[in-house]
């Protein structure tokens, strides 16, 4: 953000109309997360303030997000009990260390690890984890109390105890519902979660809404702490660090997207560091580990945001707004459910899942496995996407091992045409193949192994492949190399020198 120019009016505007989306969804999110409503607010308030200043694409807004909180309960909720005093500052520690890792990576140079996983492994790590998400919201739509269970138990429960259903929890649940997708109809800039909150407050006061409510929400403003308990810390590293990289892949995405569609320049690096300076101010105040909002960053670009003037603009109303948050006090739970539903329920991407199994089959195999493992393995569901980095890797082994060979046999001669990656692994193949047809035609006495079609040769394949052409010679038999490829003559130098020929 520029030190020499002031927002613009349409920074205002779209500032403004984020703050008034962002409140209602840091009270649900905290829910979500584990923690009080208040360290919600406190999540949106000075992160986005000071993230405006690292910034790289000047559409991001910075804040409460489903995945990360979702993400940050699942390291948690063995540690302490949701919601407690213990739980919060281990949250806003989480937060702090959430942060060193991003603006670690981020002065290193390393923001291109938002690159490393793969679009099946998110593409099934964020079905997966919106269908929890959800699933843990239905409870309180019904108007439900939730059991002992976990996520998706205690849905199936809610669902099929039609019996303990509130009409009165699923009204409102339903009113918000039309309210945020009915007013993204009439406009893209209609503030349909503002009126739904405004409109649950208000009807619930009037007629002494007896479900489940915030409740009382202290107000005041925010401090600073670093009053945390540091001796977790070597507990909390390795979630913080998973959250710290898992969690980026989703503002970077945003900031890529915005800057592809006008053709600026995005530096990862620097959006890895003011996600990480946002990370440590919203562990400093209270808050949880956050990250950027899709839809929240589409409306702030919709709304005219004209630099990142706007994402501070956001934080300053909301900081503006928290001696008024006791207001929120008699806002059904219902509503925050509904308002995460409608939020989370875009990133369930079966469609894409499902054309995997079209377009390739072995990354079906990743997509649909990460969604496995992040469902069956819950609340840890960053533990999902390590099974879908694990799974990544075997299909690309599998890939590179899987060579296939081709022949011909003309006279004495026999050539070998292998095709694929050629590596040290994938060398018994040819080796196999060649035994057999040596076996089967005695009278050979020329191999010609052909390389046109090996995509790359590394030196640990040339090495390999020369013990086995030894091997071969050593029977009597003349072995020669053809159309090496381009990459590995030097390889094949070192190993076979003066054995080649240049066969076209």
């Amino acid at each position: 953000m520029s030190a020499f120019r002031g927002p613009s009016s349409s920074d205002v505007l779209a500032g403004a109309s984020v703050a008034f989306i962002v409140i209602p969804q840091a009270l649900a999110y905290a829910d979500l997360a584990g923690v009080p409503a208040q360290a919600g607010l406190f999540a949106a308030a000075l992160p986005p303030v000071l993230a405006a200043f690292f910034v790289s694409s000047k559409y991001l807004q910075t804040g409460p997000v489903a995945l990360t909180a979702l993400l940050t309960y699942g390291a948690l909720e063995g540690l302490a009990e949701p919601f407690s005093p213990e739980y919060v500052r281990l949250a806003a520690l989480l937060a702090v260390l959430v942060g060193l890792t991003r603006v670690m990576l981020g002065l290193f140079r390393l923001g291109g690890v938002a690159y490393l996983l793969s679009e099946p492994v998110l593409t099934g790590f964020t079905t997966g984890a919106a269908f929890l998400i959800i699933s843990s919201q239905l409870p309180k739509t019904l108007g439900v109390e939730g059991g002992g269970g976990g996520v998706l138990a205690n849905a199936f429960d809610s669902l099929t105890s039609p019996g303990s259903w509130r009409l009165s929890s699923m009204a409102f649940a339903l009113a918000t519902v039309v309210a945020v997708v009915g007013g993204r109809k009439i406009h893209k800039l209609f503030p349909g979660v503002l009126f739904a909150v405004i409109g649950g407050v208000i009807v619930s006061s009037i007629t002494g809404y007896s479900g489940s409510t915030i409740g009382d929400l202290p107000g005041g403003f925010l401090s600073i702490s670093a009053s945390f308990p540091w001796a977790s810390v070597g507990t909390l590293l390795p979630a913080a660090l998973l959250i710290g990289l898992i969690g980026f892949a989703e503002p970077s995405s945003i900031a890529r997207v915005f800057a592809t569609a006008e053709r600026t320049p995005w530096d990862a690096n620097k959006e890895m560091i003011s996600q990480g300076v946002a990370n440590l101010t919203s562990g400093l105040s209270g808050g949880f580990p956050i990250g950027g909002s899709f839809s929240r960053s589409s409306l702030n670009h919709a709304a005219g945001a004209s630099s990142a003037w706007s994402g501070a603009i956001t934080g300053l109303v909301v900081i503006a707004a928290l001696p008024l948050t006791p207001l929120l006090a008699n806002l059904p739970t219902a509503v925050l459910g509904a308002l995460i539903i409608t939020g989370v329920a875009k990133l369930i991407d079966v469609r894409s899942l499902a054309g995997l199994f079209r377009e390739s089959p072995a990354q079906a195999v990743v997509g649909v496995g990460t969604l496995i493992a992040t469902l069956a393995l819950a609340p840890r569901v960053e533990r999902g996407v390590l099974v879908g980095i694990v799974l990544a890797l075997a299909v690309h082994l599998y890939r590179e091992m899987s060579v296939t060979v081709s022949h011909e046999v003309s006279a004495k001669k026999l050539i070998i045409r292998p095709q694929g990656v050629l590596w040290f692994a994938a060398v018994p193949r040819i080796d196999g193949v060649l035994r057999a047809l040596l076996a089967e035609h005695v009278e050979i006495a020329h191999v010609d192994i052909d390389l046109t079609g090996v995509g790359r040769l590394d030196y640990s394949g040339a090495a390999a492949l020369e013990r086995v052409v030894e091997e071969v010679r050593s029977s009597g038999t003349i072995v020669t190399i053809s159309n090496v490829p381009p990459g590995a003559q030097r390889a094949f130098t070192i190993h076979l020198e003066g054995q080649m020929s240049d066969r076209s």
